[in-house]
């Protein structure tokens, strides 16, 4: 019973973690309107393979040690923060394409898709930060090494949330149809979200340093 508790627990942490919107959500999401379920389950599973590089660096303490250093944070921080301002403003300008001559846009590939998802979460700082402060907390004394249960504790958070953001895609995928059949309407739609990234992205670049 202890141990069904701790799961529920710790399930339903992660997936509030990733319905809550952020730069990975808005990335999905506008992935699987634009460019329908192949595109957004890319972007979700390179999402979670970001994570996952962010649950090994945990599990190897070297999150531990880039939380220390304020001039790593901050580098990553403007990096991470100048990648969303460049994807924002991508499909801003992609919107306006969509409205004039959507055949004459070629699509991302899925490996862009999922290289682009990789590079939103293993380049925002605050997930590594996520990582050191969540996974500890669920960690249990006489249940092995914590190193390796950090290490479990991280493969499950991905797994999870592989199922949420696929999910997630899926559901966006399905509003595309009606994107489709009206172009000012997903041009609108395009240029919110890219907004929202540009948003999340100058926010990223003036948080507080650890904060």
């Amino acid at each position: 019973m202890e141990s069904l508790s701790f799961w529920l627990v710790f399930v339903s942490a992660v997936v509030a973690l990733n319905v809550s919107p952020g730069p990975d959500m808005m990335y999905i999401v506008s992935r699987s309107l634009n460019q329908g379920t192949r595109a957004g389950v890319a972007s979700a599973i390179g999402v979670c393979s970001g994570a996952l590089v962010h649950a090994v660096a945990a599990a190897l303490g070297l999150s531990a040690l880039f939380a220390a250093s304020a001039l790593a944070f901050t580098v990553l921080k403007w990096v991470g923060a100048a990648y969303l301002v460049y994807l924002g403003v991508r499909a801003i300008l992609s919107a306006g394409e969509v409205t004039a001559a959507p055949a004459a846009r070629p699509p991302a590939t899925a490996w862009q898709c999922w290289r682009e998802g990789v590079l939103i979460d293993v380049l925002n700082p605050k997930v590594a930060l996520f990582f050191i402060a969540f996974l500890p907390q669920f960690v249990r004394p006489g249940h092995g090494d914590p190193a390796w249960q950090i290490f479990g504790l991280g493969l499950a958070l991905v797994a999870v949330s592989v199922v949420v953001e696929v999910t997630i895609a899926l559901l966006a995928a399905r509003a595309a149809g009606a994107l489709a059949a009206n172009r000012r309407l997903s041009a609108w739609v395009s240029r919110s979200l890219g907004a929202m990234l540009i948003g999340l992205g100058a926010r990223l670049a003036f948080s507080g340093s650890k904060a």
